[in-house]
């Protein structure tokens, strides 16, 4: 009970600073402080384009079971679940998307770990992936694979209001 009144005692004291600061300031602490700058309008969203670059076609396997729960390179918690990948040289966060051209299903993967470490592979994606992408019975495919990029905002498009 001491604790609910310490409590309550600081919410009226903070809600009494923050009217007395309002008061004091005016409208100037309402625009500065209480609202976040560059934010569209109720009715105005800011688009950014997504740009897919080919890197062409890349020999896949897939691992999961041996290396789940395990380190991965850039320190994460392997999941052989998740929707990530291994690939020697691209940075860690790199985002690809990956079709398999047989059937193509697609899936989006991101870089957390180094290999595939066997000549002649490039990417090492985990379970959950190979899933996706329909190749866990076949092991090792080929894919297209294609970085995603994030290109600079390019436009303002106003939605219709409702009311």
């Amino acid at each position: 009970m001491k604790n609910f009144k310490i409590t309550l005692a600081i919410i009226f004291i903070s809600a009494f600073v923050f009217a007395f600061i309002k008061i004091v300031f005016g409208a100037e602490f309402t625009n500065i402080y209480l609202t976040k700058a560059n934010l569209p309008s109720k009715n105005e969203i800011i688009t950014q384009a997504v740009a897919f670059k080919s890197i062409g076609m890349i020999k896949a396997s897939w691992y999961g079971p041996r290396f789940n729960g395990k380190t991965t390179a850039n320190g994460e918690t392997y999941d052989e679940m998740a929707l990530t990948a291994a690939h020697k040289t691209l940075p860690f966060g790199t985002l690809l998307r990956l079709t398999n051209p047989q059937n193509n299903k697609s899936v989006i993967v991101r870089i957390n770990d180094r290999g595939p470490y066997i000549p002649g592979r490039h990417i090492d994606i985990s379970k959950g992936a190979a899933i996706e992408l329909d190749m866990l019975d076949i092991g090792v495919h080929w894919l297209e694979a294609e970085i995603i990029v994030l290109e600079k905002e390019n436009s303002k498009v106003e939605i219709a209001s409702n009311q």
